[in-house]
């Protein structure tokens, strides 16, 4: 492995955020083969090199793992919950890896989470200069008209800012609801359910079936498997992709 960024590599470790770990490595209390690396931006071998925390070593990098979930409703997407309720970690096949969900999806809602060690893959589809693509069926109270459905695909305005342009469709008209299909790249909190509920429509439901070149497929509620080498294969090429601006 070529050198990489100090404070990607404890990231990547779970020291500390990047963030936090350049604000360790200013501090005076990183050290690369005994001795102290204080300037941001420094790179080191984690493979060859011996780096240190407050003293203590940081463990070797684990290989990249790469797993699917099919969320059910009442389940977190963290890796740990202070109210103790279940999370999408409780469903995750044994692994010696530090895997961490990638993105939200809410505690109502069901569907398709990505989770990985990779901290490159989460960058690139958490980070909103990459807009990597999601897709989710939802199911939405009364009937919204064509104007409605304009409305969701030009952008809503919300507390936190206007939504970006989406793509909304109407999959099926239903009794007293309606079942439509969204495709968004933003990650706001609750987002689909804000920007229906601003236009006059409550969700019912919400499935996220798709998440960049990772799909549902046919994974059964609550399975949760790893990728397989085809799979991943595809997933490097689609970000190899999406770093070139392709």
């Amino acid at each position: 492995m070529s050198k990489i960024r100090l404070q990607k590599i404890l990231a990547d470790a779970g020291i500390a955020s990047r963030r936090a770990s350049e604000e360790l490595i200013t501090a005076g209390r990183v050290e690369v083969n005994g001795k102290i690396v204080q300037t941001p931006g420094s790179k080191a071998d984690p493979n060859r090199d011996i780096i240190s925390v407050d003293g203590e070593r940081i463990p070797a990098p684990s290989p990249n793992e790469y797993f699917l979930l099919h969320k059910p409703m009442g389940v977190v997407s963290t890796s740990s919950d202070p109210q103790g309720r279940p999370t999408v970690m409780d469903y995750l096949p044994k692994t010696k890896a530090r895997i961490y969900p990638v993105g939200r999806l809410d505690m109502d809602s069901e569907g398709l989470v990505f989770l990985t060690n990779d901290g490159d893959m989460t960058l690139i589809f958490t980070h909103p200069r990459y807009e990597v693509k999601k897709r989710y069926l939802v199911e939405v109270t009364n009937h919204p008209t064509p104007a409605t459905i304009k409305r969701l695909k030009q952008g809503v305005r919300l507390d936190d800012g206007t939504t970006a342009p989406a793509k909304v469709k109407l999959i099926k008209s239903l009794a007293n609801s309606a079942l439509l299909e969204f495709e968004i790249h933003e990650g706001k909190n609750r987002q689909i359910r804000r920007m229906c509920a601003a236009l006059g429509h409550q969700v019912l439901s919400l499935k996220r079936f798709q998440m960049g070149p990772l799909t549902l497929a046919d994974l059964a509620l609550g399975e949760c498997r790893k990728l397989k080498p085809p799979e991943a294969l595809e997933l490097h090429e689609f970000v190899r992709k999406v770093k070139q601006g392709q």
